[in-house]
């Protein structure tokens, strides 16, 4: 019986396939090893499968992005949850992910928690200014938890941030039944929650969330890397000055005539942000073009 579906799960060498409703466990075809092809949590893909749920993975469908490590395909939102402190924002750690998030295609959504510890309205309007949607929760206040939920249906979406800043407790808020899922899955592999090394797709709110490991370290070592000259495309807020700076070849750190700049001193792109910019742009430049994977 040939089907289509989606892989929800992949570990050791077998792929949990979601296709008519229905749960396969699936090997994948002998072909994919000679194309250097390795099916991905969240590959839209055809199976053969029998009646007793197992199967094989025949083709891989076009992705329309995908993440080295972890390694998922398919994503259409990225949440970046940052709390207001215990562990204080870093504007860079960010701005790299909105980037590499930018960069896939993939909408970068922030989620500021703690607002009962502090408040997040200085952060908040840094990157509702720059044109993201931007959310805000507190141990008792859930207000935007409805919009959140509205965002994950239809959609495939990951949620990422470092360690405690509230992603367990916003995931329960969301879905309790979730971060229930999410535990039971560690304790099964018998490792710790932080270093579990697969990747799963859970079904919530009408939608798919990835439960997506060592996600807070998305770089360069991971395989994930944004050229200087494609740098600029990632910072949304640049947009309308890309073009308009007095020379072609303006790389918008600290040339004369540069649109951009003049837009960070008008108060228009927050500092912050261009500052991260900057940073980014610099680290590019240090990259050889064969230390690019």
């Amino acid at each position: 019986m040939v089907l289509q579906g989606r892989i929800l799960k992949s570990i050791s060498g077998f792929y949990e396939v979601e296709a008519a409703d229905e749960l396969y466990t699936c090997k994948a075809r002998g072909v994919f090893r000679k194309t250097g092809t390795t099916p991905l949590v969240g590959d839209l893909v055809q199976i053969t499968a029998d009646s007793a749920d197992e199967g094989t993975v025949d083709e891989v469908f076009e992705r329309r992005n995908a993440l080295t490590r972890p390694p998922v395909a398919n994503l259409d939102n990225l949440f970046i949850v940052v709390s207001v402190c215990e562990p204080e924002p870093n504007a860079l750690v960010i701005d790299r992910l909105t980037a590499i998030a930018e960069s896939k295609k993939i909408e970068p959504i922030l989620v500021v928690t703690k607002s009962d510890l502090g408040s997040g309205a200085r952060l908040l309007d840094v990157y509702r200014k720059a044109g993201f949607r931007t959310f805000c929760v507190g141990e008792d206040d859930h207000a935007d938890v409805p919009q959140i939920r509205e965002l994950l249906r239809g959609r495939v979406s990951a949620f990422t941030g470092n360690t405690g800043v509230g992603k367990s407790t916003l995931l329960n808020a969301v879905d309790p039944s979730l971060s229930i899922a999410t535990a039971q899955i560690s304790r099964k592999l018998g490792r710790g929650r932080h270093t579990t090394r697969h990747v799963e797709l859970y079904r919530t709110c009408g939608g798919y969330v990835a439960d997506t490991p060592g996600f807070s370290a998305l770089d360069i070592e991971n395989g994930e890397f944004i050229h200087k000259d494609e740098l600029q495309y990632c910072f949304r807020e640049f947009a309308p000055y890309l073009g308009a700076c007095r020379f072609t070849s303006c790389a918008h750190v600290r040339d004369k005539g540069c649109r951009v700049l003049e837009a960070v001193e008008a108060g228009e792109i927050a500092p912050s942000r261009h500052a991260s910019y900057a940073a980014l742009y610099e680290e590019a430049k240090q990259i050889k073009d064969w230390q690019i994977k």
